[in-house]
């Protein structure tokens, strides 16, 4: 086999990347899907009456994270069943990545508006609070800034600094 053989064509590439997509969006679907069926749920639990206006603030406005979080991640697959055919796979990919990544991010806030909703419930407000953001910023070091880490020092790397 030569070089050039062994070389991902261009259209293998594509799908490889789409396969790839839709994987990752199956993995983050299930996720926002169970976590916003018990947020659906909670409205209609005995104690949703007795909670606080901050509460039921923060309850309104995690609802509201993932409803969207769930379209983000849910619209590459509607994408595709809409545009399959239309030789587009390329813009499907990069729109898709990007839908993926605004889902990852109303994800990680659905997350964290839930982990301060049931903290409220259980420690003192400050406490909770602080609970809460710190998953908060544990998303935003796990899902965004460890990535753009390893980013950066592989290009580093590729430009011969590294």
């Amino acid at each position: 086999m030569s070089a050039g053989d062994s070389r991902e064509e261009a259209h293998e590439r594509v799908n490889r990347r789409w396969a790839e997509v839709l994987q990752e969006t199956r993995v983050a679907q299930t996720g926002v899907q169970i976590l916003f069926g018990f947020l659906l749920s909670v409205a209609f639990t005995a104690r949703f009456d007795d909670l606080s206006a901050f509460d039921t603030h923060v309850y309104v406005a995690t609802v509201i994270l993932g409803a969207a979080a769930t379209g983000a991640l849910i619209a590459p697959v509607s994408l595709h069943r809409f545009l399959t055919g239309q030789q587009m796979k390329d813009d499907l990919v990069a729109i898709a990545g990007r839908l993926m990544v605004t889902g990852l991010v109303l994800l990680s806030l659905t997350i964290s508006g839930t982990v301060l909703l049931i903290l409220h419930v259980v420690l003192p407000d400050l406490l909770a609070e602080i609970f809460a953001g710190s998953v908060l910023l544990w998303f935003a070091l796990c899902w965004y800034g460890l990535p753009l880490y390893l980013k950066r020092r592989s290009a580093r790397r590729v430009l011969g600094r590294g």
